[in-house]
């Protein structure tokens, strides 16, 4: 590990415990910040609802640190919209927004999105399939960005288990290896190319925070190499100092079968060639096997490519902002 990054893990790494709530508030006061809190969200009704209300019941009713929380449903088939509305949510569907430009299906698309429909001076985004959710995810993120000016981009860090399933198998030593994508993928591709990211704990974790007056000046894949690719482009933009991570415990939630990972995989693996060598790679494409009636039968996915531009060269983002 670089000197540089030893020197960074022991600056810029926290604990959710080590700024008390009641210091965000004061902090969030003094400032006059405004966050957001945004859910992307697709066929997510078994569990969108607990994490709607434990943010809205913890932080802003008890204590007034979330002022806006947004669930932007990306085309659930479910009853996602209705459970997350219920629960105290305001409920986007992701074609409302900027419907001049053909949606592409993908988180990356959703979260990009949503600046349009935000408002918060730091945005904080929380998958919406964990389980047993603790409002220390977002107080956790948020909390570097109200109290240190330096601070533009904060991951969570978490123990990710893969379940009781897992442990039992193997003694319950898989307590922290939910992350598979991470290691076999995302891990080695940060330590080789970008050596300054190797301290991130979780660099494909979906819950960060930023300041909007950065996220809006960076390009989001449309899919799963977001995370990806805003963290990388985040250390082009402000430098490694001004990015941070903080532990707020474990994170459960739902996992994906090997070939739904394969194809994360790939996507983010193309997410980083495009930032390696812009412009001299073809449309790539991924086959995987499944059995069929006749053996293995081939299916053949298109990785994602596409990626939104910085949104504050989007029209519509710029006349909202000078109203």
């Amino acid at each position: 590990m670089l000197e540089e990054v030893e020197r960074w893990l022991s600056r810029r790494s926290w604990s959710v415990a080590d700024r008390p709530l009641d210091e965000l508030l004061a902090a969030k006061r003094a400032g006059g910040t405004t966050v957001s809190v945004v859910l992307p969200a697709l066929d997510e009704e078994e569990t969108v609802g607990e994490i709607v209300a434990e943010i809205r019941r913890e932080l802003i009713e008890k204590a007034p640190l979330v002022d806006e929380l947004v669930v932007i449903d990306s085309g659930s088939a479910d009853g996602t919209a209705k459970v997350a509305r219920e629960a105290g949510a305001r409920v986007i569907h992701r074609d409302e927004v900027l419907p001049r430009i053909p949606v592409v299906p993908g988180k990356g698309e959703v979260l990009w999105r949503s600046l349009l429909v935000t408002s918060g001076d730091i945005v904080c985004f929380i998958d919406a399939d964990l389980k047993e959710f603790s409002a220390d995810f977002v107080s956790g993120i948020v909390g570097p960005l109200l109290t240190d000016p330096d601070v533009e981009f904060v991951k969570a860090m978490y123990d990710r288990p893969l379940g009781a399933e897992f442990d039992a198998r193997s003694s319950g030593t898989t307590a922290g290896q939910g992350g598979r994508v991470t290691e076999l993928m995302a891990r080695p591709l940060l330590n080789f190319h970008w050596p300054q990211l190797a301290g991130f704990v979780q660099p494909l974790g979906g819950e960060y925070a930023a300041r909007r007056s950065l996220l809006e000046r960076l390009p989001f894949p449309v899919g799963y190499g977001v995370e990806l690719g805003l963290l990388v482009d985040a250390l082009h933009t402000v430098g490694l100092d001004a990015l941070a991570q903080v532990d707020v415990g474990v994170r459960k939630h739902r996992h994906q079968d090997g070939q739904a990972l394969g194809r994360m995989a790939a996507a983010i693996y193309r997410t980083a060639q495009l930032r390696l060598a812009r412009g001299h790679l073809v449309r790539p494409e991924l086959t995987q096997f499944v059995r069929g009636e006749h053996g293995f039968e081939p299916r053949t996915y298109a990785v994602d490519t596409e990626e939104r531009p910085p949104m504050s060269g989007i029209e519509e983002y710029a006349t909202r902002r000078v109203a």
